[in-house]
Protein backbone atom coordinates (compact mmCIF):
# COMPACT_ATOMS: atom_id res chain seq x y z
CA UNK A 1 0.00 0.00 0.00
CA UNK A 2 1.31 3.53 -0.73
CA UNK A 3 1.79 6.12 1.47
CA UNK A 4 -1.45 7.93 0.65
CA UNK A 5 -3.62 4.80 0.92
CA UNK A 6 -1.74 4.35 4.59
CA UNK A 7 -2.28 7.67 5.48
CA UNK A 8 -5.96 7.93 4.61
CA UNK A 9 -6.44 4.63 6.30
CA UNK A 10 -4.56 5.52 9.13
CA UNK A 11 -6.89 8.51 9.87
CA UNK A 12 -10.40 6.86 9.47
CA UNK A 13 -8.98 4.38 12.24
CA UNK A 14 -8.23 7.10 14.50
CA UNK A 15 -10.77 9.09 13.80
CA UNK A 16 -13.28 6.28 14.72
CA UNK A 17 -11.60 4.79 17.18
CA UNK A 18 -14.06 5.11 20.37
CA UNK A 19 -13.55 8.14 22.77
CA UNK A 20 -13.71 5.38 25.56
CA UNK A 21 -11.16 3.26 24.63
CA UNK A 22 -9.01 6.10 23.14
CA UNK A 23 -8.47 7.99 25.97
CA UNK A 24 -7.59 5.01 27.84
CA UNK A 25 -4.81 4.01 25.47
CA UNK A 26 -3.76 7.34 25.44
CA UNK A 27 -3.45 7.64 29.08
CA UNK A 28 -1.45 4.16 28.63
CA UNK A 29 0.80 5.39 26.28
CA UNK A 30 1.97 8.55 28.11
CA UNK A 31 2.64 6.73 31.19
CA UNK A 32 4.72 4.65 29.36
CA UNK A 33 6.81 7.43 28.33
CA UNK A 34 6.69 9.56 31.41
CA UNK A 35 8.15 6.35 32.88
CA UNK A 36 10.89 5.75 30.67
CA UNK A 37 14.30 6.66 30.92
CA UNK A 38 14.43 8.28 28.01
CA UNK A 39 11.34 11.23 29.73
CA UNK A 40 13.45 10.45 32.92
CA UNK A 41 17.00 11.90 31.58
CA UNK A 42 15.52 14.98 29.22
CA UNK A 43 15.73 18.05 30.38
CA UNK A 44 14.23 19.76 26.91
CA UNK A 45 11.51 17.80 25.52
CA UNK A 46 10.21 18.90 22.02
CA UNK A 47 6.55 18.03 21.12
CA UNK A 48 3.73 19.23 18.80
CA UNK A 49 0.50 20.72 20.13
CA UNK A 50 -1.98 17.52 19.17
CA UNK A 51 -5.01 18.80 16.87
CA UNK A 52 -8.56 16.63 16.13
CA UNK A 53 -7.80 12.88 16.41
CA UNK A 54 -4.44 12.63 17.42
CA UNK A 55 -2.64 11.69 20.48
CA UNK A 56 -3.54 14.42 23.02
CA UNK A 57 -0.11 15.90 23.79
CA UNK A 58 -1.58 18.07 26.20
CA UNK A 59 -1.51 16.08 29.24
CA UNK A 60 1.86 15.47 28.34
CA UNK A 61 2.88 19.02 28.27
CA UNK A 62 1.46 19.46 31.32
CA UNK A 63 3.73 16.49 32.95
CA UNK A 64 6.52 18.01 31.44
CA UNK A 65 6.01 21.60 32.81
CA UNK A 66 5.32 19.96 36.37
CA UNK A 67 8.60 18.25 36.46
CA UNK A 68 10.35 21.36 35.27
CA UNK A 69 11.25 20.41 31.96
CA UNK A 70 11.74 22.64 29.00
CA UNK A 71 8.86 22.08 26.29
CA UNK A 72 9.70 23.56 23.27
CA UNK A 73 6.74 23.05 20.26
CA UNK A 74 6.87 23.69 16.67
CA UNK A 75 6.13 26.04 14.36
CA UNK A 76 6.00 25.76 10.41
CA UNK A 77 7.59 27.72 8.01
CA UNK A 78 5.65 26.72 4.93
CA UNK A 79 7.54 28.85 2.34
CA UNK A 80 10.55 26.70 3.36
CA UNK A 81 8.69 23.89 5.09
CA UNK A 82 10.85 24.14 8.33
CA UNK A 83 10.21 23.87 11.21
CA UNK A 84 11.10 26.12 14.08
CA UNK A 85 10.69 25.37 18.03
CA UNK A 86 9.71 28.10 20.31
CA UNK A 87 9.83 27.90 24.12
CA UNK A 88 6.35 26.91 25.42
CA UNK A 89 5.56 28.18 29.61
CA UNK A 90 2.14 28.52 29.31
CA UNK A 91 -1.00 27.47 26.39
CA UNK A 92 -1.92 31.43 26.22
CA UNK A 93 1.18 31.84 23.80
CA UNK A 94 0.03 29.89 21.41
CA UNK A 95 -2.45 31.12 17.88
CA UNK A 96 -3.85 28.99 15.31
CA UNK A 97 -1.86 29.15 12.24
CA UNK A 98 -1.07 26.82 9.24
CA UNK A 99 -3.92 24.63 8.58
CA UNK A 100 -5.48 25.58 11.53
CA UNK A 101 -2.55 24.06 13.79
CA UNK A 102 -2.03 25.49 17.79
CA UNK A 103 1.67 26.88 17.30
CA UNK A 104 3.43 29.41 19.13
CA UNK A 105 3.33 33.24 18.72
CA UNK A 106 7.04 33.78 18.20
CA UNK A 107 6.57 37.52 19.51
CA UNK A 108 5.54 35.61 23.30
CA UNK A 109 8.59 32.96 23.07
CA UNK A 110 11.46 32.03 22.59
CA UNK A 111 13.21 30.19 19.62
CA UNK A 112 15.15 27.15 20.82
CA UNK A 113 18.15 25.51 18.53
CA UNK A 114 17.51 22.60 17.21
CA UNK A 115 20.60 21.20 19.71
CA UNK A 116 19.36 22.18 22.86
CA UNK A 117 16.06 19.35 22.75
CA UNK A 118 17.15 16.19 24.38
CA UNK A 119 14.33 14.52 23.27
CA UNK A 120 11.49 15.12 20.05
CA UNK A 121 8.62 13.49 20.16
CA UNK A 122 7.79 13.09 16.29
CA UNK A 123 4.05 12.58 15.54
CA UNK A 124 3.05 10.23 12.41
CA UNK A 125 0.39 7.83 11.78
CA UNK A 126 1.76 4.72 9.91
CA UNK A 127 5.05 3.18 11.56
CA UNK A 128 6.96 -0.21 11.27
CA UNK A 129 8.71 -1.58 13.62
CA UNK A 130 12.03 -0.17 12.20
CA UNK A 131 11.26 3.21 13.09
CA UNK A 132 9.76 4.54 9.43
CA UNK A 133 6.60 5.98 9.48
CA UNK A 134 4.25 7.94 7.66
CA UNK A 135 3.15 11.30 8.40
CA UNK A 136 0.63 14.24 7.60
CA UNK A 137 2.63 14.39 4.10
CA UNK A 138 4.28 17.88 4.26
CA UNK A 139 8.44 15.97 4.71
CA UNK A 140 8.64 19.25 7.52
CA UNK A 141 9.98 16.36 10.07
CA UNK A 142 12.38 15.00 7.72
CA UNK A 143 13.54 17.75 7.11
CA UNK A 144 14.06 18.60 10.53
CA UNK A 145 15.29 15.23 11.55
CA UNK A 146 18.33 15.10 8.92
CA UNK A 147 21.20 16.58 11.03
CA UNK A 148 18.70 16.39 14.31
CA UNK A 149 21.85 15.05 16.89
CA UNK A 150 19.41 13.72 19.73
CA UNK A 151 16.81 11.09 20.86
CA UNK A 152 13.93 10.66 18.87
CA UNK A 153 10.80 8.52 19.79
CA UNK A 154 7.32 8.61 18.69
CA UNK A 155 3.63 7.86 20.43
CA UNK A 156 1.53 5.45 18.89
CA UNK A 157 -1.33 2.72 19.18
CA UNK A 158 -0.65 -0.58 18.18
CA UNK A 159 -3.08 -0.59 15.23
CA UNK A 160 -0.75 2.20 13.92
CA UNK A 161 2.22 -0.68 13.01
CA UNK A 162 2.63 -2.49 10.18
CA UNK A 163 4.50 -4.66 8.46
CA UNK A 164 6.77 -2.24 6.18
CA UNK A 165 6.38 1.33 5.89
CA UNK A 166 6.88 2.43 1.91
CA UNK A 167 10.62 4.33 2.34
CA UNK A 168 11.78 7.05 0.62
CA UNK A 169 15.66 8.54 0.49
CA UNK A 170 14.85 11.48 2.51
CA UNK A 171 12.82 9.60 4.89
CA UNK A 172 14.54 9.51 8.63
CA UNK A 173 12.94 6.97 10.85
CA UNK A 174 12.41 7.02 14.65
CA UNK A 175 14.26 5.56 17.23
CA UNK A 176 12.28 4.79 19.54
CA UNK A 177 8.42 3.49 19.31
CA UNK A 178 6.28 3.76 22.67
CA UNK A 179 2.61 2.07 22.56
CA UNK A 180 0.20 1.12 25.07
CA UNK A 181 1.98 -1.77 25.76
CA UNK A 182 5.16 -0.19 25.96
CA UNK A 183 8.40 0.04 23.86
CA UNK A 184 8.40 -1.58 20.33
CA UNK A 185 11.42 -0.38 19.43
Amino acid sequence: MDKVNLRNLAKDNLTNLDMEKKAEIEKEIIQNLINSELWKQATTVGITVSAGFEWDTEALIKEGWKERKTVVVPKCVPDVRRLDFYKLDHFEQLEASYFNLREPNPSETVKVDKQEIDLLVVPGLVFDERGYRVGFGGGYYDRFLTDYPNRTVSLLYSGQLVAEVPKESFDVPVEYLITENGFVK
